[in-house]
């Protein structure tokens, strides 16, 4: 595999590819299923697999297409033999469900805690859980989480696009900064796989190199190009871990970066200067237009404008490949869409 693949990929990929709303969508359809199976479990007494002298028990499953807020999903409804059971999460007759995600996302992000899940089940049913009942629930859930964590990753993928938020969590009965490291990968089917996510106490080159070397012990082998922010040694921890992988700093990021050093009158002029700089058709052309640029700007702005020149053979790496590959791989954007989702529900359960 190398860069002359990389076109035809991305356009199947933006036929085919698996963005970020279709992983959210496993994600609640997962927490739903299992809580009716639970549900099932509570109603009869006992788990799956194993028996009972009640006289009811498991009678396999009817489909059902139920709506949420965002999305619609198709639900295996478990019955009994008794016909007794009425689930409370998906009601009979009921096909339009409210506030449903937003529970299910809680489940996963409070750790799974007895209490926690306890407080957000009586919010839903507006009834008691004893301890059992949840227990069974995340029995059932925290396996399936730990397998999506470890599970085998490809051998290589084409782009890997990594990036830290900072959020805030309640550790120790007070809210502290964490940072949620991020690596989302377009594999060789031209899909965007959500390789893993990483707490850490904040961004740090070192902490990157012990989320490299997790995927490789995953099994990724090999990547073509990296798109990053310009976090100080982030560059030589990629190196070391994948040699042969291309740098390419995000462009978006340095320009933010940027424009913290100039004063808003200024910031268009700026800005439309600096556009022609990353912007241009070419390598050649980009460093012509750098030069114009550093001529009118470097005086009074040194710190707005040294970074292009220092950096240059690591933002510039996106003028070897066609327009339509820039756009996406010049920038660590493709990852947004989920960090906005992870700033929304930590921020809601705070």
């Amino acid at each position: 595999m190398d860069k002359s693949d990389l076109k035809a990929h991305l356009e199947s990929q933006k036929k085919s590819g698996k963005n970020i709303h279709d992983y959210m969508n496993d994600l609640y359809q997962e927490g739903l299923q299992t809580l009716l199976e639970t549900e099932l479990d509570e109603h009869l007494g006992y788990p799956k697999n194993e028996t009972s002298s009640s006289g009811n028990a498991r009678n396999g499953s009817s489909k059902k297409n139920v709506k949420l807020k965002s999305s619609a999903y198709t639900l295996s409804i478990p019955r009994d033999r008794a016909g007794s059971f009425d689930p409370q999460i998906v009601p009979k007759h009921k096909r339009v469900i409210d506030q449903i995600e937003d529970y299910v996302i809680t489940l996963y992000s409070k750790r799974m805690s007895v209490r926690d899940v306890q407080d957000t089940i009586q919010d839903l049913y507006c009834i008691d859980i004893d301890k059992s009942t949840i227990s069974r629930f995340t029995d059932r859930l925290l396996p399936r989480i730990e397998k999506w964590r470890n599970r085998a990753l490809d051998e290589f993928y084409f782009v890997l696009w990594m990036d830290g938020i900072h959020i805030k969590v309640k550790e120790n009965h007070r809210l502290v900064s964490k940072c949620v490291y991020i690596i989302m990968g377009l594999n060789t089917q031209g899909i965007n796989e959500v390789l893993g996510l990483w707490i850490g106490k904040e961004e740090c080159a070192s902490f990157w190199r012990e989320v490299l070397n997790d995927i490789k012990a995953r099994g990724v082998k090999d990547i073509l190009l990296t798109a990053t922010d310009n976090l100080k040694g982030f560059t030589k921890a990629i190196q070391a871990a994948f040699t042969k992988a291309i740098t390419q700093i995000c462009v978006v990021h340095m320009v933010r970066q940027s424009f913290g050093y100039i004063i808003s009158k200024k910031r268009k002029a700026f800005s439309d200067n600096l556009k022609m700089v990353y912007k241009a058709p070419n390598r050649e052309m980009a460093e012509e237009y750098l030069v114009s640029f550093e001529a009118k700007w470097l005086d009074r702005y040194p710190s707005a404008v040294k970074p292009w020149s220092v950096n240059w053979n690591l933002w510039t790496c996106f003028f070897d490949y066609t327009h339509e590959i820039r756009k996406i791989i010049y920038t660590t954007n493709a990852i947004e869409n989920l960090n906005k989702n992870i700033r929304k529900y930590t921020r809601n359960k705070m």
